[in-house]
Protein backbone atom coordinates (compact mmCIF):
# COMPACT_ATOMS: atom_id res chain seq x y z
CA UNK A 1 0.00 0.00 0.00
CA UNK A 2 1.03 3.43 -0.89
CA UNK A 3 -0.16 6.37 1.07
CA UNK A 4 0.22 9.88 0.84
CA UNK A 5 -0.16 12.74 2.70
CA UNK A 6 -0.78 16.42 1.16
CA UNK A 7 -0.89 19.58 2.74
CA UNK A 8 -1.66 23.03 1.08
CA UNK A 9 -3.87 25.92 2.39
CA UNK A 10 -7.45 25.92 1.75
CA UNK A 11 -8.10 26.53 -1.98
CA UNK A 12 -4.81 25.56 -3.37
CA UNK A 13 -6.58 22.04 -4.43
CA UNK A 14 -4.44 19.96 -2.27
CA UNK A 15 -8.19 18.04 -1.19
CA UNK A 16 -9.10 18.24 -5.46
CA UNK A 17 -5.62 16.60 -5.96
CA UNK A 18 -5.93 13.48 -3.88
CA UNK A 19 -9.90 13.14 -5.20
CA UNK A 20 -8.59 13.17 -8.51
CA UNK A 21 -5.68 10.56 -7.96
CA UNK A 22 -8.17 8.55 -5.72
CA UNK A 23 -10.31 8.08 -9.05
CA UNK A 24 -7.52 7.89 -11.42
CA UNK A 25 -6.33 4.94 -9.65
CA UNK A 26 -9.58 3.67 -9.04
CA UNK A 27 -10.39 3.05 -12.94
CA UNK A 28 -6.57 1.18 -13.20
CA UNK A 29 -8.15 -1.52 -10.60
CA UNK A 30 -6.57 -0.05 -7.47
CA UNK A 31 -8.41 -0.05 -4.22
CA UNK A 32 -8.22 3.73 -3.11
CA UNK A 33 -8.92 6.23 -0.38
CA UNK A 34 -8.95 10.03 -1.01
CA UNK A 35 -10.33 12.36 1.83
CA UNK A 36 -9.03 15.74 3.61
CA UNK A 37 -8.99 16.36 6.62
CA UNK A 38 -10.07 20.41 7.49
CA UNK A 39 -12.26 22.27 10.47
CA UNK A 40 -14.45 25.33 10.03
CA UNK A 41 -11.08 27.05 8.77
CA UNK A 42 -11.62 29.22 5.76
CA UNK A 43 -10.17 30.01 2.06
CA UNK A 44 -5.91 29.99 2.99
CA UNK A 45 -5.81 28.22 6.28
CA UNK A 46 -3.74 24.81 6.47
CA UNK A 47 -5.52 21.99 5.07
CA UNK A 48 -4.11 17.99 4.80
CA UNK A 49 -5.68 15.72 2.28
CA UNK A 50 -4.85 11.89 2.13
CA UNK A 51 -4.48 8.99 -0.19
CA UNK A 52 -4.07 5.29 0.41
CA UNK A 53 -3.80 3.11 -2.91
CA UNK A 54 -3.44 -0.63 -2.96
CA UNK A 55 -3.76 -3.56 -5.15
CA UNK A 56 -6.11 -5.52 -2.31
CA UNK A 57 -8.93 -3.96 -0.15
CA UNK A 58 -7.94 -1.18 2.76
CA UNK A 59 -9.45 -2.31 5.57
CA UNK A 60 -7.54 0.93 7.57
CA UNK A 61 -9.89 4.21 7.65
CA UNK A 62 -7.82 6.94 9.94
CA UNK A 63 -5.79 9.78 9.02
CA UNK A 64 -2.44 8.62 7.70
CA UNK A 65 0.22 8.96 10.68
CA UNK A 66 3.13 7.23 8.27
CA UNK A 67 3.36 8.09 5.31
CA UNK A 68 5.25 7.10 1.98
CA UNK A 69 5.29 10.49 0.66
CA UNK A 70 4.07 13.97 1.42
CA UNK A 71 3.38 16.56 -1.46
CA UNK A 72 3.69 20.26 0.35
CA UNK A 73 1.10 22.28 -2.24
CA UNK A 74 2.08 25.55 -0.49
CA UNK A 75 5.90 26.01 0.67
CA UNK A 76 5.04 28.89 3.27
CA UNK A 77 3.34 26.15 5.36
CA UNK A 78 7.28 24.82 6.30
CA UNK A 79 7.29 27.41 8.82
CA UNK A 80 4.49 26.65 10.51
CA UNK A 81 3.79 22.91 9.85
CA UNK A 82 6.39 19.41 10.50
CA UNK A 83 5.24 18.40 7.25
CA UNK A 84 8.29 15.10 7.58
CA UNK A 85 6.27 13.92 10.86
CA UNK A 86 5.94 10.60 10.35
CA UNK A 87 7.00 10.05 7.33
CA UNK A 88 8.51 6.65 7.00
CA UNK A 89 12.56 6.54 7.00
CA UNK A 90 13.52 6.81 3.14
CA UNK A 91 10.07 8.63 2.24
CA UNK A 92 9.64 10.93 -0.56
CA UNK A 93 9.09 14.34 0.02
CA UNK A 94 7.89 16.57 -2.65
CA UNK A 95 7.72 20.64 -2.20
CA UNK A 96 6.30 22.59 -4.48
CA UNK A 97 8.49 25.78 -4.80
CA UNK A 98 10.57 28.87 -7.07
CA UNK A 99 13.65 28.85 -4.46
CA UNK A 100 16.66 27.39 -5.34
CA UNK A 101 17.14 23.56 -4.63
CA UNK A 102 20.19 24.96 -1.78
CA UNK A 103 17.35 26.60 0.01
CA UNK A 104 14.82 24.36 -0.10
CA UNK A 105 17.32 21.55 1.54
CA UNK A 106 18.54 23.80 3.95
CA UNK A 107 14.78 23.10 5.26
CA UNK A 108 15.10 20.13 5.97
CA UNK A 109 18.77 19.88 7.53
CA UNK A 110 18.04 16.06 9.40
CA UNK A 111 15.81 14.76 6.85
CA UNK A 112 16.71 11.42 5.60
CA UNK A 113 14.45 10.85 3.06
CA UNK A 114 14.46 12.02 -0.65
CA UNK A 115 13.31 15.74 -1.08
CA UNK A 116 12.49 16.32 -4.43
CA UNK A 117 11.59 19.87 -5.94
CA UNK A 118 9.32 21.36 -8.36
CA UNK A 119 8.05 24.77 -9.68
CA UNK A 120 4.35 23.64 -9.78
CA UNK A 121 3.06 27.71 -9.99
CA UNK A 122 5.32 28.48 -13.00
CA UNK A 123 3.87 24.91 -14.61
CA UNK A 124 0.42 26.02 -14.11
CA UNK A 125 0.55 29.69 -14.68
CA UNK A 126 2.24 28.79 -18.36
CA UNK A 127 -0.16 25.72 -19.11
CA UNK A 128 -3.50 26.70 -17.14
CA UNK A 129 -3.09 30.46 -17.38
CA UNK A 130 -3.44 30.72 -13.53
CA UNK A 131 -1.51 29.74 -10.32
CA UNK A 132 -3.15 26.39 -9.59
CA UNK A 133 -0.38 23.66 -7.91
CA UNK A 134 -2.24 20.69 -7.49
CA UNK A 135 -2.43 19.85 -11.28
CA UNK A 136 1.40 19.56 -11.53
CA UNK A 137 1.91 18.39 -8.36
CA UNK A 138 -0.45 15.47 -8.83
CA UNK A 139 1.35 14.57 -11.62
CA UNK A 140 4.91 14.70 -10.10
CA UNK A 141 3.95 12.89 -7.10
CA UNK A 142 1.92 9.67 -9.38
CA UNK A 143 5.94 9.96 -11.40
CA UNK A 144 7.61 9.63 -8.38
CA UNK A 145 5.59 6.82 -6.41
CA UNK A 146 5.13 4.70 -9.48
CA UNK A 147 1.89 3.85 -8.70
CA UNK A 148 0.51 4.36 -11.77
CA UNK A 149 1.57 3.93 -15.27
CA UNK A 150 1.44 6.57 -17.63
CA UNK A 151 -0.39 5.86 -19.97
CA UNK A 152 -3.00 4.84 -17.87
CA UNK A 153 -2.64 7.89 -15.49
CA UNK A 154 -2.95 10.21 -18.46
CA UNK A 155 -5.65 8.28 -19.89
CA UNK A 156 -8.26 8.37 -16.73
CA UNK A 157 -6.88 11.95 -15.82
CA UNK A 158 -8.53 13.14 -19.17
CA UNK A 159 -11.90 11.33 -18.34
CA UNK A 160 -11.85 12.65 -14.79
CA UNK A 161 -11.18 16.12 -16.18
CA UNK A 162 -13.74 15.61 -18.98
CA UNK A 163 -16.15 15.09 -16.08
CA UNK A 164 -14.95 18.08 -13.32
CA UNK A 165 -14.85 20.76 -15.73
CA UNK A 166 -18.41 19.52 -18.29
CA UNK A 167 -19.50 23.10 -17.79
CA UNK A 168 -15.51 24.39 -18.77
CA UNK A 169 -13.98 22.25 -21.16
CA UNK A 170 -12.45 25.06 -22.48
CA UNK A 171 -10.23 24.02 -19.19
CA UNK A 172 -9.31 20.46 -20.18
CA UNK A 173 -6.32 21.20 -22.30
CA UNK A 174 -4.28 23.43 -20.06
CA UNK A 175 -4.91 20.76 -17.12
CA UNK A 176 -3.55 18.01 -19.13
CA UNK A 177 -0.53 19.89 -20.78
CA UNK A 178 0.36 20.52 -16.92
CA UNK A 179 -0.15 16.95 -16.04
CA UNK A 180 2.06 16.24 -19.40
CA UNK A 181 5.09 18.82 -18.42
CA UNK A 182 5.04 18.30 -14.94
CA UNK A 183 5.65 14.37 -15.41
CA UNK A 184 9.26 14.67 -15.04
CA UNK A 185 10.07 18.19 -14.06
CA UNK A 186 10.49 17.04 -10.40
CA UNK A 187 14.51 17.23 -9.56
CA UNK A 188 15.50 15.67 -6.41
CA UNK A 189 17.59 17.69 -4.19
CA UNK A 190 19.37 15.91 -1.75
CA UNK A 191 21.55 12.17 -2.29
Amino acid sequence: MIEIRWHGRGGQGAKTAALLLADAAFETGLYVQGFPEYGPERMGAPITAYNRLNEAPIRVHSNIYEPDMVVVVDETLLKSVDVTAGLKPGGKLLVNSRRQPAEVLADFPDFGGEIYVIDAADISIRTIGRNLPNTPLLSAAVKLTGILKEADFFTNMEKAFAEKFASKPEVISGNLNALKDAWTAAIRINE
